[in-house]
């Protein structure tokens, strides 16, 4: 493991080796755009050992390589562009005719400096054999160095070529600075022992070692892992360095980072404490790394908690560490969970006369989103507010937290104080709400935060309409969803996979299985993307909802075939194909199979089961399960579920419990809450407990769940069921038919027609959609109490609707009623529960394809011309 980080080596003054690379003044430019790949510049021909621990330069070495490319004059911004250009064979002297006599050896060793920074050591090496033959240009140690820095970069196989350039260099003319850049060599392909030897070899030459000599050293001995060299040996080079003859040979920041480091990684807290005593004695101060290196050691030492009191003592006596020193030491409690530690070192910061920065705040507050304590992430906040502005960063942290927690509204409304402080969002910021809308269903807001974007000149990503279609989605906005999606792909942002499962999963939640099938095959064979085991979790429920159950268990199978396991929606997925299907025996396997891969089936799981034993009147078995679901000792919602089911809740205080579980499930966001309420509302009316749905149903509408359900104009009083299960369905309608009471007892002006929605998309065109479950059901479940009222259209296959002249004979006899005391067309009661053995569903004839309701059907056809206008 590399123990010396590059940010350290750049920060050390005494580690640069500047006689390198003199800048001198020029009064040309060199265009920032020349040079191809990523260059390191300066920091790069330092005579130091780069650390692969951080590899990335710092941003203080990159700004300092890209300001040096800007000074090279243009003789040698000329030069560079005739050797980059020159054949493999061609002539260098003819490059150099011209500017022979322009040019210097600080302006050869700008050309080095660039080939350096591109890695071309072939031209490096052509151009320095040119200049030892020629008298006028002929390499000084300087040049030697550089080249031997060039080479010793390309790795061990160009060690030799390093050599062959340092003895071409008279003995009498070696100084530290070519020895240097050839200990370097070695020490950067990790022969520590070598450069040790270089350094003996150097001092028994008489060339006396310079910091940076002894920091290379240092370094490549403190990085060797196969075998590490014993930490004492490292002491050792330290202590030789400390009592070097030289007065300017003294440990600088960069030895004691090295030495820091190596610590760390070796978990030596006591000599880490040792060096921070001594660098202090020293003079020499501490930077971000140090106190970094310094709480990794204790950190792996696992005696974390006495780094603070080691802060405090530097505090008394006058070396109060900086910021990032204690943001370090919140870091490492929170990676270990140690939430009331990480506290405590904020406290201990503000005791000793640290001021907190944005960056302090975001490690608790993020900490405590994961820990799900929300209360205190928004007192830590105001706090925060208080003591130091909120930066964007710190707006970033807070919507995942909070997106993550279910508190979507709560994202929003942060979304406009942000705006309102005048802090600006940036692309992370936008796509963190969108991200909270679209799970929360808030389609208006990501509209807003869309516009947004456009306005601000910012292009939208991919994440960012995929928040924008999922919120849509939610409110069976399926025409805004795919035109969103569209869109997204005119202005240049290429959907990724993501985009096509959520997209896929809009049309999931109403059925829309051919919509679904059609996405899947774009993404496949024109995007060229693979199915993920998302996309087949949306695939099984598209084919669910639409009814099609062989198709949802094809799918299964593919997902099991492609090698990807299914978690816990997958197979609830399965199991509600099992149980719409009305397989008792393959639904109890599949229930099986989801108690022994998730312990605890969720209460969706269970609602489903007892909606199949109660359609089947399967009594004993629901009551057994419900009693499995009540003595759930890991699971609160379960044991309220079950009672609430049982009628032991209804009282207000009981009824309190079920609320909170209600709400618990909607901050798991809409995808979840779609299927948890259709599951609940399933089982509820199976069991008789229409009083208790219809609650429920509220709580689902009040959340902003089902968007579509109840929508009335002038023209339409509708309903919309198309992505409600069986039961859910038969509430809703149950709920709208006493809706509709009221109004044509209250209402003089009726609307054109009543329409009870129960199918969306391509499938609004086939006949056969009046045998699917949904549509079938409610078709019945309405011509029954309205003595058929409702029929279908010839124009949409997805409505059952009731023509005005219709409602007028409805309302003609609520009022020959002669105002008697209904409550409405439906009794919206809880019924005892059946005992073990009744036969409530399975002894009736069911009606197939409402064909009883033929006749009536016929005599209402003429009317619908009068509609197709509407």
């Amino acid at each position: 493991m590399a123990l010396v980080s590059t940010t350290t080596v750049a920060s050390s003054s005494s580690y640069h080796c500047d006689p390198l690379f003199p800048v001198a003044p020029r009064s040309w430019c060199r265009p920032r755009s020349r040079g191809g790949g990523g260059g390191r510049g300066r920091g790069r021909a330092r005579l130091s050992v780069l650390s692969a621990r951080l590899s990335a330069p710092s941003d203080s070495a990159s700004a300092s390589a890209a300001g040096e490319r800007d000074r090279y004059s243009y003789e040698v911004d000329s030069l560079i562009d005739r050797l980059s250009n020159l054949a493999p064979r061609g002539s260098i002297a003819k490059c150099l005719e011209t500017a022979r006599h322009r040019l210097t050896l600080q302006d050869f060793a700008a050309v080095y400096r660039e080939f350096s920074r591109r890695g071309d050591w072939q031209r490096s090496t052509r151009l320095f054999k040119y200049m030892q033959r020629q008298s006028w240009c002929r390499p000084d140690e300087h040049i030697h160095a550089i080249v031997i820095g060039v080479l010793g970069r390309q790795g061990p196989a160009l060690l030799d070529k390093c050599l062959e350039v340092f003895h071409d260099l008279p003995a009498e003319s070696r100084t530290a600075l070519s020895y240097t850049s050839l200990i370097a060599a070695y020490a950067r392909n990790a022969l520590h022992e070598e450069a040790r030897a270089l350094l003996d070899q150097m001092k028994a030459a008489g060339v006396a070692p310079t910091a940076a000599t002894y920091n290379t050293v240092l370094a490549a001995c403190a990085r060797a892992a196969d075998p590490p060299v014993p930490f004492d040996m490292l002491l050792g080079l330290f202590a030789e360095m400390r009592h070097d003859a030289s007065p300017t040979v003294r440990p600088d920041l960069t030895t004691y980072n090295t030495l820091l480091a190596a610590a760390a990684v070796r978990a030596l807290s006591d000599q880490s404490e040792m060096l921070l005593r001594t660098m202090l004695e020293a003079g020499v101060v501490p930077d971000t790394a140090s106190f970094r290196y310094i709480v990794d050691a204790f950190a792996n030492a696992g005696n974390l908690s006495h780094v603070a009191g080691l802060f405090g003592e530097m505090a008394d006596t006058g070396h109060t560490p900086d910021p990032s020193a204690y943001l370090g030491l919140m870091e490492a409690h929170t990676r270990i969970g140690a939430t009331a530690e990480a506290v405590a070192v904020l406290r201990q910061m503000q005791a000793d006369g640290c001021a907190p920065t944005a960056a302090t705040y975001r490690v608790l507050l993020d900490q405590y989103g994961k820990q799900g304590r929300f209360d205190g992430v928004r007192e830590l906040f105001r706090e925060m507010r208080t003591a130091v502005p909120p930066d964007t960063a710190t707006y970033n942290v807070l919507f995942n937290v909070f997106g993550d927690g279910g508190f979507f509204k709560e994202v929003v409304e942060l979304f406009h104080d942000m705006l309102r402080t005048g802090i600006e969002p940036d692309m992370e910021t936008c796509e963190g709400v969108l991200a909270a809308c679209g799970q929360g269903g808030l389609y208006e807001d990501a509209r807003e935060v869309l516009d947004y974007i456009t306005k601000e000149g910012m292009v939208p990503t991919a994440k960012a309409y995929t928040g924008l279609i999922e919120a849509l989605g939610h409110a069976a906005m399926y025409e805004e969803a795919y035109v969103a999606f569209n869109m997204m792909t005119e202005i240049g942002s290429l959907p990724t996979i993501e985009t096509y499962n959520s997209l896929a999963n809009v049309f999931a939640k109403g059925g829309l299985f051919q919509e679904a099938e059609a996405v899947f095959s774009r993404m496949t064979n024109s995007a060229g993307i693979q199915k993920n085991k998302d996309s087949f979790d949306a695939l099984i429920e598209v084919y669910c909802q639409g009814a099609q159950l062989d198709d949802a268990i094809k799918a299964y199978m593919e997902m099991r075939k492609s090698r990807f396991n299914p978690d816990e929606r997958s197979l609830e997925g399965v199991l509600n194909a099992y149980c719409i299907a009305g397989v008792i025996d393959e639904s109890k396997e599949q229930f099986e199979e989801i108690k022994t891969d998730m312990t605890v089936p969720s209460i969706i799981a269970y609602c489903m089961m007892l909606s199949l034993y109660a359609r089947n009147d399967s009594w004993a078995d629901a009551y057994d399960l419900l009693e499995e679901m009540k003595s759930n000792r890991d699971s609160n919602a379960h044991q309220v579920i079950a009672s609430m089911i049982k009628g032991e809740y209804d009282d207000s205080s009981n009824w309190q419990m079920v609320e909170y579980v209600l709400d618990s499930s909607n901050l798991e966001g809409c995808d979840y809450s779609l299927r948890f309420f259709n599951a609940l509302l399933d089982v509820l009316w199976w069991f008789g407990q229409k009083a208790r749905a219809e609650r429920v149903l509220d709580h689902a509408v009040n959340y902003g769940l089902f968007p579509e359900l109840f929508r009335d104009t002038k023209l339409i009083w509708s309903l919309d069921v198309h992505r409600m299960s069986v039961g859910g369905a038969l509430v809703a309608v149950a709920v709208w038919l006493n809706k509709l009471y009221a109004r044509l007892k209250a209402e003089k002006d009726l609307p054109q027609l009543a329409s009870v929605v129960v199918l969306r998309g391509q499938m609004e065109k086939s006949t056969i959609t009046r045998g699917l479950p949904i549509a079938k059901v409610v078709y019945s479940f309405l011509n029954d109490t309205l003595s058929s009222s409702f029929h279908y259209p010839k124009w949409n296959k997805g409505r059952i609707i009731c023509l005005k002249s219709q409602l007028k004979k409805l309302q003609a006899a609520i009022d020959s009623s002669n105002g008697a005391a209904t409550p409405g067309l439906v009794h919206m009661t809880d019924s005892r529960l059946p005992s073990p053995g009744s036969k409530i569903y399975t002894r009736e004839h069911q009606v197939e394809n409402g064909s009883a309701h033929s006749t009536t059907e016929s005599s209402v056809e003429e009317k619908e011309s009068e509609l197709l206008a509407l």
